[in-house]
Parts: C-alpha cells; structure tokens; sequence
C-alpha cells in the first residue's frame, strides 16, 4: 500500500513537471492568457537563424517555469501576424517579460542563466514598462494588428490568384488596384453622405431687385428736363422781352420761378432734394 501511494506521488510529480517544460505556444486566439500572471513570450519565425540558435535555449528555460513561478510562450510570426503588429516587433527573435498585463522588453543575454536571473533578481524592475498608449493591449494597437492580418490576408489571396490560378503577377497587381480604387471610390461617397448629413447645408437666399434706382433714374431726367427749360425759357423771353416790355418780361420771370418751385417740390418726393438757381434777366 505505502508502495502504491509512492507511485501516485511520483506520477503526478512528473505529470507537473513535464508541464511546467512545455512552451506555450501563443497565438491570436489565446493570447490574452498572458495579461494574467507573470510571462516570458518570445516571438520567432521558423527561417530565422538565430530564432533557431535560440529554440533550444528557450525550451530548457521552460523547464524551470514551475520553479520560478512564471509560464514560457512563444508566438510564430508567421501564423499570427497579428501580434506582431500588436506587440511591434521589428527584429526576431523578440523576447516580453509580462507581469499582470504590464509590458517590458527584454534586452539581456539570451542563455538560460541569464533569462533566470532576470526573473530571480527581479532584474526585470530596472526596465521601463512600454508607455500605455503603445501597450498590446491598447484600443490603437488592436487597431494596427487589424491592418497587420488584413495585409496578410492579401499576401494570402496574392499567392493563391498566382500559384492555384496562373495568372500572372501584374494581372494579381491590377486587380488589386482597381479593387482599390473602387473601394475607396465607394468610402468616399459614403463620407460625404455622411458630412451632409451631419452638417447639412442651408438654403440660399434670393434677392429681390429694388426698383427704387429706377424711380430715382426717372426723377434724375426730369430734373435735367426742368434744367433745360429753365436755362431755355429766360433766352426767348430776352427777345420776347425787348417787344413786349417790362410787364411781359416779369410775367415771364414768374412763370420760371413757378417751374423752378414745382421741380423742388417734385424732388423732394423723390427723396432727394436739390438746390436749383433761378436765372433772371437783366433789367
């Protein structure tokens, strides 16, 4: 009985143990796993050299997991584009120490020792976490790892209109350029809906034409009208004066004096009142 009970101890010690040797393998489904906890991710690519010197190192680590009391990831960035963009990684292999969904990179020595010692030392607490607004787990990166998949996910269909179908590779080319420009023909039609919509535009106001200048045109000619009578009419009384005497001559002054009040009087109905001079004739 004490034997058995031995067994079952050993089992399960080894059952724990050989978990604790497995590297996680991360990708756009499960990833969100390592915002609990504290983590070592390593990003890689299977043709790359050196993620290749790294494999071996990065397993045997793994193997002290349970010891330390932190999981070992890996994502392969050619599966999840993904969270390559989420994490920016820009060289492989990457390595992330996470600690409670607070991000720091690692930038030591990559062998076992000195991966345990960044963990055992707390070496990690002299590392400035990345800034909030450029954390995988920010709105705008999840953004940017949309534009990362979908740029695979051309790659994808590129390589599939070429290898399954032959077409040739600016055939591919053209139809994503006239893709392109129909789609973004289509977004901007709907945005300017949009504007509209939210900013319609007022209505144009009309304007009706005054005929006051009209009105004013005419009292202009008339006043030029009264004007020539006045400077006309003393000239033809001179002669009519000289036969007719003095009488005739005064009757005449009066009848221009009689014009001139009435063209007054009529101006300033218009609404413009002028001053006008009386020439009289010399005695």
């Amino acid at each position: 009985m004490e034997l058995l009970n031995n067994l079952v101890f050993v089992f399960f010690r080894f059952q724990d143990n050989a978990e604790g040797y497995k590297v996680i393998e991360l990708d756009e489904e499960n990833w969100s796993q390592i915002l609990k906890g504290e983590w070592m991710v390593e990003f890689y690519a299977p043709w790359c050299p050196a993620c290749k010197a790294l494999d071996p190192k990065w397993k045997t680590f793994a193997e002290s997991g349970n010891a330390l009391g932190i999981q070992i990831g890996a994502v392969d960035v050619t599966t999840s584009p993904g969270l390559s963009g989420r994490f920016m990684v820009t060289a492989l292999p990457t390595i992330f120490h996470v600690l409670d969904g607070q991000f720091r990179q690692y930038k030591g020595s990559r062998d076992v020792d000195s991966f345990s010692l960044f963990i055992e030392d707390r070496k990690w607490e002299q590392v400035d976490p990345i800034s909030s607004w450029k954390a995988p787990n920010s709105l705008q990166m999840s953004f940017i790892a949309s534009f990362f998949k979908l740029s695979q996910s051309l790659r994808q269909i590129h390589n599939k209109l070429t290898n399954e179908y032959g077409l040739p590779t600016f055939a591919s080319y053209l139809i994503f350029a006239i893709a392109t420009i129909i789609m973004g023909a289509c977004l901007g039609l709907i945005l300017v809906c949009a504007i509209d919509l939210v900013f319609p535009q007022k209505p144009s106001k009309s304007y009706e034409i005054c005929s006051t200048p009209s009105a004013n045109m005419g009292d202009e000619l008339n006043d030029e009208d009264i004007k020539d009578d006045l400077v006309d009419q003393p000239a033809d009384s001179e002669e009519d004066g000289d036969d007719l005497g003095d009488e005739d001559g005064d009757r005449v002054l009066t009848e221009s004096e009689e014009i001139v009040q009435q063209g007054d009087s009529s101006s300033e109905s218009g609404g413009k009142a002028r001053k006008r001079k009386t020439k009289r004739r010399d005695m």
